[in-house]
Parts: C-alpha cells; sequence; structure tokens
C-alpha cells in the first residue's frame, strides 16, 4: 500500500498545557482520511505543521515521500488547504482573488474553477467581505481544488454550512478522489458525514491517535451492550465503557476486540441486550471517557 501522508513519531508542545505525540500516522493514497476527536485534541496542531505552520518537536513527516520541510515548495504545490481560519477580504472580490492564486499554481485549472464556482453558487464579481461564512468556506474549497491537487487537508471545511451545501462540499470530495492518486485529509466534527464519506477514520485524543482503521471496521468493533448485575455495580476499565448504572443494571460501550469474557464474568454481569452504535455515538462515548464523564 502507498502512503500520501506519513507521519512517524511527532511531537510538539505549546508551553506546558498541550502535548501532541508520540504520534504515527499513515493515510493511504487515493482514500479519504477522517481525522476526529474533541476540541484542542490535536487535529489542527497536525495539520499545521504538514502545512509547516510551526516546527515538530520531535518526528518525521513525509508527503509524497518527500520531507515536508526540506521540500516545502514541492511539497505545496501539490497540496490544497481550507481552514475556517483562513480570510480573503482583502482582495475585495472573488475574481481578483483567483487571479492572484492561480499564479502559483502551473496546473491551475480555469474551467474546473469556473465549474466550482457554479456547483458552489459563487460568482466571480462576490464581494468576499459579504459571502457568508459558508460561503467563505466555499470559496476556500474552490482555492484548494481549482489547481487540481494530489491532496487535500481540510481542517473543519463544513463548519458553519447548511445540510445542502454539505452536500456540495462532500459531492465535490468524492468527485476528487476518484481519480486513485488523490488523498483527502479532514479533520471535521461533521461525524455522520464522515461515517458515510470516510474510507478510514482516526480517533485523537490528549494529542495521542488512540484509535485508527477502516472507518466500518472501527464502528463495528464497538457495541452498546446492558448487563444486569446483583452486588456492587462494576466500574468502567480499558475496553468497558459505562455510560449508566441504575436499579441493578448497567449499559456500557464495549470494545469486542478487548479480551473482557473472564473479567465480564468475574463481575457477575449477565448480558440483557445488545446494540451496534453509530460513529458519533462512539466519539462521545469516548470523549467522555477522556473527561471522566462514563
Amino acid at each position: 500500500m502507498e502512503y500520501t501522508i506519513d507521519i512517524e513519531g511527532l511531537e510538539k508542545s505549546h508551553g506546558t498545557k498541550f502535548k501532541l505525540g508520540p504520534m504515527d500516522l499513515r493515510v493511504p493514497t487515493g482514500s479519504i482520511y477522517g481525522l476526529i476527536g474533541p476540541n484542542g485534541a490535536g487535529k489542527t496542531t497536525t495539520i499545521d505543521l504538514m502545512m509547516n505552520m510551526g516546527r515538530e518537536d520531535a518526528g518525521d513527516i513525509r508527503v509524497f515521500g518527500k520531507h515536508h520541510r526540506e521540500d516545502v515548495v514541492a511539497v505545496k504545490q501539490e497540496i490544497g488547504y481550507v481552514s475556517p481560519d483562513l480570510n480573503f477580504d482583502a482582495w475585495g472580490k472573488v475574481r481578483r482573488l483567483l487571479a492572484y492564486v492561480r499564479k502559483f499554481y502551473s496546473n491551475w485549472d480555469d474551467a474546473y474553477c469556473a465549474e466550482l464556482l457554479d456547483k458552489l453558487d459563487l460568482k466571480p464579481s462576490d464581494k468576499i467581505k459579504t459571502l457568508s461564512f459558508g460561503g467563505k468556506i466555499k470559496l476556500g474549497l474552490v482555492v484548494a481544488l481549482a489547481h487540481r491537487p494530489k491532496l487535500l487537508l481540510l481542517d473543519e471545511p463544513t463548519i458553519g454550512l447548511d445540510a445542502v451545501s454539505k452536500q456540495q462540499i462532500f459531492s465535490e470530495l468524492l468527485a476528487a478522489v476518484r481519480d486513485s492518486d488523490r488523498t483527502v485529509l479532514i479533520s471535521s466534527h461533521g461525524l455522520a458525514d464522515l461515517e458515510r464519506f470516510a474510507d478510514r477514520i482516526g480517533f485523537i485524543r490528549d494529542g495521542r491517535l488512540l484509535l485508527e482503521g477502516a472507518t466500518d471496521e472501527v464502528v463495528q468493533r464497538y457495541c452498546r451492550r446492558d448487563y444486569s448485575f446483583t452486588g456492587s455495580a462494576p466500574s468502567g476499565r480499558e475496553g468497558f465503557i459505562v455510560q449508566q448504572v441504575e436499579a441493578g443494571r448497567v449499559r456500557a460501550v464495549v470494545d469486542q476486540d478487548a479480551e473482557l469474557a473472564e473479567w465480564i464474568s468475574r463481575s457477575g454481569l449477565t448480558e440483557i441486550a445488545k446494540a451496534p452504535m453509530t460513529l458519533e455515538e462512539l466519539f462521545i462515548a469516548l470523549a467522555k471517557e477522556e473527561n471522566g464523564d462514563g
């Protein structure tokens, strides 16, 4: 398997408040990879480091097999980047922004750019400052896609968008990766969308990649189970996240890959119900486990 992004041993500290890593992350070429996690988990930091916005404390980042800093120009020529933090207001109108940006990309596709503008309900004459927040996000996507990059790095690209606009953006992302050489890394809280569109999911928490794999396999690995018990209520442990305890009954999120049968038996638990989970339900359970709320 070929990897467009290959990160090994990545570490980055922001004073004493936050530390990313050590983290390994490999994104297969031609895939849509969803990077999810609570706010402040390290998703944006990881993407920023790939874009050479900041310097890692340790580790190695390779994109297209090239070192992200040593070959920064060659790497960025092949990346499309979208973030809600990008601000294009200074260019006044959409056409001025596009005329400026296209100078930096030899493979800029004017016809494709016009097609994207039309699909995303934008006009060259639009004043950028008067666009809605969602409109500005869509403009960022046009800028990112119009030079047909091999890699899209998308940091919360659907934030502030209505359902129709989200569908438009994900339709374009799917079209962009029909070519097997094109790859998408997307950090998003739109978990229902990612469950439908992402080939792989990585769950990052407290600066560590804790869970990773094919999206359907990750979701199927966990389930919600109800047990009856007598005596004292069971406490959570690795692979067994307690969600609710009441009147001799406990509900838990269970990692079906964990070896829990003996522990469950010793704890006096008797299974009475089992149900699958969505990616969003799993995310909430894992995030609450981090905060000690489970």
